[in-house]
């Protein structure tokens, strides 16, 4: 019978009602024992690393939970995350490059609804996580939510409420659970030796660009990091404006070693900044980087690893564009 280490770090999934709203109390071996049906799927072990709602997540929370797995990897045939759901699109996106070229499955999941309520997801979600973690031929990190199993970098919460929370974007969904059983589609290959990361450079912002927005608010975040992400309308590009104060501040900031990164606010199909002329020169004279059809969850993961390994710009743009667990297909030509 196969080992999987289930690891509770809190969310919906855990929570109980409390005068203060949904608070997550329960622990992961309270979780499995509303699922004694795993009991004969494979042998468990619960770890409680935290006990939090997803929004008070923290990268320091995304590097205990990678070395969590990694002083336990040998032990285990895979590792079943429990976590809110607010945040797990970012946990799986930094878990993919903390965590590379696993062999071994490292599935996240949670719930809409707490595990106590009368109607919930949040049973199914288990069970199929750890039918995925069992079976063994989806490799690496995915969430595994709504009888789907989506690549770890192309997961993203799509629905507030829905028990379909999550989609895979531009990515199709390496497979489903149906019946108890994994039926894959798509299975990931290792692209070299499993090797695991301890460190990330926290150092990143995210500017959501709404119409009317200040040139400062950009240059505030650009003072406070070592790399900002623009999210842009459509393809790509930054408002014009009468004197182009946009363009000016990016090249500043740029002469300083910092980096600018475009992804965009359309969920699907990526950003081309060589479309129009808001984005064409920004990327032609300006140098910057742009996302493509990564997420901009995994784009905030990406720079976060690449930061803490290197602060030459050159080098990071590299890495940047260098694929890692199917974040990047569609990437500079």
């Amino acid at each position: 019978m196969k080992r999987v280490l289930m690891i509770g770090t809190g969310g919906t999934i855990a929570s109980e009602m409390t005068e203060a709203g949904l608070t997550p109390n329960l622990n992961s071996q309270d979780l499995l024992s509303y699922v004694p049906a795993l009991g004969s799927l494979c042998q468990v072990d619960c770890l409680q690393i935290c006990s939090i709602d997803s929004t008070n997540m923290t990268p320091a929370h995304w590097l205990l939970m990678a070395r969590t797995i990694r002083e336990r990897y040998e032990a285990y045939d895979g590792f079943v995350i429990c976590h809110g759901t607010d945040t797990m699109a970012y946990s799986a996106a930094a878990l993919s490059y903390l965590i590379q070229n696993s062999p071994k499955p490292v599935v996240l999941t949670g719930s809409q609804k707490p595990i106590h309520a009368d109607i919930t997801d949040s049973k199914a979600n288990l069970l199929d996580s750890f039918t995925v973690a069992c079976d063994g031929r989806i490799s690496g990190v995915s969430v595994v939510f709504g009888g789907e199993v989506i690549l770890g970098t192309r997961a993203r919460k799509t629905y507030s409420k829905s028990y379909g929370a999550f989609s895979s974007i531009n990515y199709p969904v390496l497979g489903v659970v149906q019946d108890g059983r994994l039926v894959p589609y798509l299975r990931p290959e290792p692209s070299g030796p499993l090797r695991f990361y301890d460190r990330l450079n926290e150092r990143v912002s995210l500017l959501k660009l709404i119409p009317g927005v200040s040139p400062a608010q950009l240059s505030f975040l650009l003072s406070e990091s070592d790399a900002v992400i623009i999210e842009s309308y459509g393809v790509g590009g930054v408002p014009a404006g009468a004197d182009g104060e946009f363009y000016r501040r990016i090249q500043a900031a740029e002469a300083q070693g910092k980096l600018v990164v475009f992804t965009t606010q359309v969920q699907n199909e990526g950003s081309d900044l060589s479309v129009y002329g808001v984005g064409h020169c920004l990327k032609q004279d300006l140098g910057v980087l742009e996302s493509y059809d990564m997420t901009t969850e995994a784009v905030v993961a990406k720079l976060m690893w690449l930061l803490a390994m290197s602060q030459d710009p050159g080098e990071v743009g590299r890495l940047f564009y260098t694929p890692v667990a199917g974040d990047i297909l569609c990437g500079p030509r």
